[in-house]
């Protein structure tokens, strides 16, 4: 397919659907490309070993918000799914942000539907909105605070006991959060498709064949995953976890991506990917990994797809992540 008729088909399609030749070398070009554009790669865990080991950082929603306000380059490629670079926009209007693919949205994202909330915030005007940064630019713009799975428990406790709570998206986040600060968040009835279908019995079965593993979660997780857990945080704290805990083995509940970085860090580690309720023995992202590496060259290469976004909602949008960062910085969180 030629460039004009990509771009022609790219809502459709949502990525440019143009074949690399094979003799490229796509590592190299992608190299050239950050260079002579004034690029920077911003990649989640979550992206294929391929993409993770050409980004320029890599990391967590918080990491990634934080890296993408401080950046100095010209153009953001965000290789994660469409909050994140709506959230790399809302930080950068000036800044030109593409995604490899505009179809790599996001099951929990997409369990807030804007309206539909606006209803349920309006039913309790008293609360403070606290939402998970895993939504869109639309309830952001809803929010008073946004918070990731890294700073979650401060951003909560940085709220007085007595202000009521409306925390969104994530009902098992909420849930997790309201058993470890002694809240009691009224909680939006939302899920990630990903860390919901994590099976009980296969872990179970999992830690009497592997006795000497460490059992960790992400708190997105059911609540009888988490109970079966010997550690439970983030993606960046799990992986510091792995590195620092003197076990040699570990079962991961969370999205597969993760484990380059573990391996990367701990080679002498054993790593095994928790198993979903399905007949998969791990559990990928679908939306995570449409992301590929010709994907993310191609976008690169003619500056497509781009995030764009109303002004007035940007701004509206970026006053709860602030306040995010700024409660971050105090609790020592970030830099």
């Amino acid at each position: 397919m030629n460039i004009d008729l990509a771009i022609e088909q790219l809502d459709k399609r949502g990525f440019l659907d143009i074949e690399v030749p094979a003799t490229l070398d796509v590592f190299a070009e992608i190299e050239r490309l950050k260079v002579e554009k004034n690029a920077i790669i911003l990649a989640h865990y979550y992206q294929e070993p391929d993409i993770q080991d050409v980004a320029d950082y890599i990391g967590d929603s918080l990491g990634l918000a934080q890296k993408a306000a401080q950046t100095s380059a010209d153009m953001i490629v965000f290789a994660g799914v469409h909050f994140m670079a709506e959230t790399a926009k809302i930080l950068n209007p000036t800044k030109k942000v593409l995604l490899p693919d505009l179809k790599a949205g996001c099951s929990l994202a997409d369990s807030a539907p804007a309206r539909l909330f606006k209803a349920f915030k309006d039913k309790h005007p008293d609360h403070l909105v606290v939402s998970y940064i895993n939504c869109t630019a639309d309830i952001k713009a809803l929010s008073d605070i946004i918070c990731t799975s890294s700073n979650a428990k401060a951003i909560i406790e940085s709220i007085p006991e007595d202000q009521p709570i409306l925390f969104a998206p994530d009902k098992n986040l909420g849930a997790y959060l309201n058993k470890q600060t002694g809240r009691n968040m009224l909680l939006w009835n939302g899920a990630c498709m990903v860390h919901e279908i994590f099976s009980l019995e296969k872990i179970t079965r999992l830690k009497v064949r592997h006795p000497e593993a460490k059992f960790i979660a992400h708190p997105e997780c059911e609540e009888a995953v988490l109970n079966l857990a010997d550690y439970i945080g983030s993606t960046t704290q799990l992986l510091k976890y792995t590195q620092e805990d003197s076990a040699n083995s570990f079962i991961v509940a969370t999205e597969t991506g993760i484990l380059h970085q573990m391996a990367i860090s701990s080679p002498n580690k054993t790593f095994i990917p928790a198993p979903p309720n399905n007949s998969c023995a791990c559990n990928d992202c679908p939306h995570m990994k449409l992301n590929t590496l010709e994907k993310l060259y191609l976008c690169m290469q003619y500056e497509l797809p781009e995030i764009h976004m109303e002004e007035s909602l940007r701004i509206q949008a970026k006053k709860p992540i602030d306040r995010m960062l700024d409660i971050s910085k105090k609790a020592g969180l970030i830099g």
